[in-house]
């Protein structure tokens, strides 16, 4: 009975308001993990497109992503974080229909402009309201479980998923659109806007002045060198749901089943593991964490252009998701400390960048080796690039104060 009475103590340390918010993001996350991971394998199967041109649409996905990001960090800072929720998860609902129905590719092309325009909306939103609910002592911890019920969902999804895209990709869609819609109905029946009042001695700001206040994050120079380091780590990452499935299937003769289990593993043991690994990594300097997170990322997808085996994809994979429960909770974390409270959404917005832009070329890049090159070299080029955002965050730890030992804890 003890383990009951330490959940319930984990419950009632946080708000009622952040629990709701969790089990909107749980639903929506188990339509989205039923279908993400399937993407390239959709394409390849249904439209015969080689991975160049899947990389293309990942492309234009991400650069119609940063637009939604972009115009959604400083709408949720405007308008709230709640609309902003909404009009993104009802929005992304249609546009998966889209994607399912489309007849060809050209369609597809401009469904997943579409897809990544207002499915990337309500993200800062969503990471804006984690930062209002909570206190600086709860946030790192208060990310690292929203993983931990995202990977809850992520474990369920892929192998679900895989189940479904033996018989039906059409399934695999219409199962999105259906969680998605759940989720903006919970979202406006039960969580409140979190959005700071603002003090009635400060003027509004104009819609100009909103969409300018990017420019304060811009000039940020500590947050900027953190987004590049982000960006080095977020180019590798994003290759375990693109490039490696196809990579698994063509070059390893690893089955869609098989890779399916691999990143329900990896989902799995976030569930089991991330809350616990937060708690204690956020004893520790949060840069020379996210260091040791982009050095695992590095040996772990480096390993697969030189290891031959499942069991060696597991062990790879173990060593990823140990880099990931490290980088992302604590990163999120050192955003919200370094945002200021009235720009928590832009800051947010900007932060997705570091997803969003290398999405844009990362994909492309990876299908351009697939195709043209030996395929092992997306795997040693990861092993590069990590390597050189750990050594950009241990450069930005040892030259400023402004993110600091325990400053994610009640000491700091």
């Amino acid at each position: 009975m003890g383990w009951l009475i330490r959940l319930h103590r984990l419950y009632q340390t946080y708000p009622r308001q952040f629990w709701m918010l969790i089990a909107a993001t749980f639903i929506d996350t188990v339509g989205g993990a039923l279908l993400f991971p399937f993407f390239t394998l959709y394409l390849t199967a249904r439209f015969g497109i080689g991975m160049t041109t899947v990389g293309l649409i990942f492309g234009l996905f991400s650069i119609s992503a940063i637009a939604g990001t972009f115009m959604g960090g400083a709408l949720s800072d405007r308008w709230g974080r709640k609309r902003m929720l909404i009009f993104g998860l009802v929005s992304s609902a249609l546009v998966t229909l889209l994607m399912g129905f489309a007849p060809d590719v050209r369609l597809f092309f401009l469904a997943a402009i579409l897809a990544g325009l207002f499915g990337n909306v309500n993200d800062p939103a969503r990471q804006a309201m984690v930062a209002d609910l909570l206190p600086l002592e709860l946030r790192a911890d208060g990310y690292g479980l929203m993983r931990v019920f995202m990977n809850l969902a992520a474990s369920l999804g892929p192998a679900i998923g895989g189940f479904m895209a033996a018989r039906s990709y059409l399934a695999l869609f219409l199962t999105d659109f259906i969680a998605s819609s759940i989720t903006a109905a919970l979202v406006a029946l039960f969580i409140r806007e979190t959005l700071p009042v603002r003090d009635e001695e400060t003027p509004e700001e104009s819609m100009s002045e909103t969409f300018g206040g990017y420019g304060v994050v811009l000039r940020d120079k500590v947050f900027m060198v953190f987004l590049a380091a982000a960006m080095f780590v977020a180019v590798v990452y994003m290759q375990m749901n693109t490039t490696l499935a196809v990579y698994l299937r063509d070059v390893r003769h690893v089955s869609p089943q098989y890779y399916g289990y691999l990143i329900s593993m990896n989902a799995l043991l976030v569930v089991i593991f991330q809350f616990g690994i937060t708690r204690k990594a956020k004893r520790f300097h949060p840069l020379y964490v996210l260091a040791l997170g982009a050095f695992l990322y590095a040996i772990g997808f480096g390993m697969y252009g030189v290891v031959r085996g499942y069991a060696f994809f597991v062990l790879a994979m173990l060593i990823i998701t140990l880099g990931e429960m490290l980088i992302v909770p604590i990163a999120q974390a050192v955003v919200a400390l370094l945002a200021p409270e009235k720009m928590r959404g832009r800051y947010m917005a900007v932060y997705s960048f570091s997803w969003a832009i290398p999405a844009t070329i990362g994909p492309l890049l990876a299908g351009m080796i697939m195709d043209y090159a030996d395929p092992n070299w997306v795997w040693y080029a990861a092993f590069v690039m990590a390597s050189l955002g750990g050594l950009l965050y241990l450069w930005l730890a040892a030259r400023t104060r402004k993110i600091h030992a325990h400053s994610l804890t009640p000491e700091g």
